[in-house]
């Protein structure tokens, strides 16, 4: 930090002007981090004194009112402690999250959008900000297809463990004998790339088609081609922006999706590598199936790398990951 604090105050360091904003957006994550620790302290004291004059007075009420504040207190601490392990070059970035339906139709389609709004109150809850890139809805109800795109620091770093293949067992609300069904949709995150990484994209190797925005992902029908779909023809891999009535808004976000997306499948070609593809290391990787959700005949969430499970899935589905997000990310620091 005192080294960050010379640095920033050196006037020669706006001669370049991304380094410059580099080193004052790492110096200003640490000051927080610092800030949350030292009011973590604070706090601790401040709930030792109390707790000692509660139970002096033996004031019931007093009691149990600390007791909240106490768990409180733990989940800021537990916080901290996983947001430590944050140590990667992206895991402080904005990130991208894209929820595909799997086989299954409407029961699939209607999967993704639970699953987007799990997602959606998960980034409520950090005080992330959120925003729908593109979206393709299903045919009778549900979503085929939709692109996240979740602002806030550590974004990524928290989410990152939650791509896979997500599993859906429950009684079809869509059948008429109210047969029991499985569904599957795939969660890929994926970190927004800052200015100081290149990835190079060559225009002979893109694919750019227009076509009219005609869904609920933007935030207007258009009536215009506006909408931007890009094939990145090596990779096979492909990314869509229909959010804005502009089409070069959309193409500018649609680049810089396919960008973070080039980017990550090169990240973790790198690490298979250098872990020899090491089987536990690839449970993670696209397709894998990560998480079951078991509405009937018994209600149960389990992660199947961490072994981790809940029987509260409302809970679950209304955005409380905490639990899994934490033991995952430990399970795969271990790894390391």
């Amino acid at each position: 930090m005192i080294k960050l604090e010379q640095i920033a105050g050196d006037h020669s360091l706006w001669n370049d002007p991304l380094h410059a904003h580099l080193v004052l957006k790492e110096k200003k994550h640490i000051e927080n981090k610092l800030t949350a620790y030292n009011k973590l302290v604070l706090s601790f004291d401040d709930y030792v004194e109390l707790s000692n004059f509660a139970i002096k007075e033996n004031d019931i009420e007093f009691i149990r009112s600390i007791e909240q504040g106490w768990k409180k207190l733990q989940e800021d601490a537990r916080k901290i402690q996983i947001e430590c392990l944050f140590t990667g070059d992206t895991d402080g970035n904005d990130c991208f999250l894209d929820i595909n339906a799997g086989a299954g139709g409407t029961e699939s389609n209607d999967w993704v959008s639970m699953m987007l709004r799990m997602y959606l109150r998960f980034s409520e809850s950090m005080n992330f900000k959120t925003e729908i890139i593109y979206l393709l809805d299903g045919e009778e109800a549900g979503i085929k297809s939709v692109s996240v795109k979740i602002c806030g620091q550590n974004a990524y770093g928290w989410l990152k463990t939650e791509s896979g293949v997500h599993r859906l067992v429950r009684n079809s609300p869509f059948n008429a004998l109210n047969k029991r069904m499985t569904s599957f949709a795939s969660a890929w995150v994926y970190p927004v790339i800052n200015d100081n990484i290149q990835v190079v994209i060559e225009d002979k190797d893109i694919r750019i088609d227009t076509y009219r925005a005609s869904g609920a992902g933007g935030q207007h029908v258009n009536t215009t081609d506006s909408a931007i779909r890009i094939t990145h023809l090596p990779t096979k891999i492909v990314v869509q922006c229909q959010n804005d009535r502009s089409q070069h808004k959309n193409k500018a976000e649609a680049m810089r999706m396919l960008k973070a997306k080039i980017y990550e499948l090169e990240r973790k070609k790198q690490n298979e590598i250098i872990n020899n593809q090491n089987a536990a290391k690839t449970d993670n990787s696209w397709g894998y199936q990560i998480r079951s959700y078991v509405l009937q005949p018994y209600q149960l969430v389990k992660d199947l790398r961490t072994n981790v499970e809940t029987s509260d899935i409302q809970r679950v589905l209304d955005g409380d990951l905490k639990k899994f997000i934490y033991a995952s990310l430990v399970h795969f620091d271990t790894l390391i």
